[in-house]
């Protein structure tokens, strides 16, 4: 049993494979972004739809670069900035940087597995984190959790507060690999068109 189902009912067979398995966050990450490569490499570009693409994958990009500038991760919770729209503003980039992706391909087969990536690995992914943040930082959390959405916001202007730091944007969580994988991939597609 992995440590991100250490608190849940025990799980034996091929659901317990399974069940660690999704909640495998190496497992996610490194699909996620395998998937990129993948798409781009045989990729069938229609202009409109890459255009809608590249604008999804670029905003999913900037979400991520926005989000992880104010978070500390297990140290503080993070409620102001995008963390006030939505629990999980780093996932609500990937899903961005996903579609984007997806519709950049101009692969209709895409559309299938990017929604099963996403089904398969991502509920899991926030029911760790959030079980994992009340555990933490407890009823403050719950409060926040109970008012927040998880991935897709019901607003667009964050709460105000806090500070966004572009050095732990860039050092703490990676963002320039991130920034620089998907901008490589998402120009090959491009110049596929």
């Amino acid at each position: 049993m992995g440590s991100r189902t250490r608190d849940l009912p025990p799980l034996t067979g091929i659901a317990g494979l399974l069940r660690e398995l999704r909640y495998q966050e190496v497992a996610r990450q490194g699909i996620g972004l395998l998937l990129m490569p993948v798409y781009a490499l045989l990729c069938r570009p229609l202009p409109g739809l890459f255009l809608a693409g590249a604008v999804l994958a670029v905003a999913g990009a900037l979400v991520r670069l926005y989000a992880s500038g104010y978070i500390t991760k297990n140290q503080e919770l993070a409620t102001v900035g995008p963390y006030s729209l939505v629990r999980h503003p780093l996932y609500t980039g990937n899903l961005l940087l996903l579609a984007g992706f997806t519709l950049a391909s101009g692969l209709w087969w895409a559309v299938l597995l990017s929604l099963l990536f996403w089904w398969f690995y991502y509920p899991t992914a926030i029911e760790y984190e959030d079980r994992k943040l009340r555990r933490i930082f407890g009823q403050p959390c719950a409060d926040w959790q109970q008012a927040t959405p998880a991935v897709i916001p019901s607003g667009l202007v964050p709460k105000r507060g806090g500070s966004w730091s572009l050095r732990t944007s860039m050092s703490r969580n990676a963002e320039p690999l991130v920034l620089a994988y998907s901008a490589f991939w998402l120009g090959w597609i491009y110049w596929q068109l």
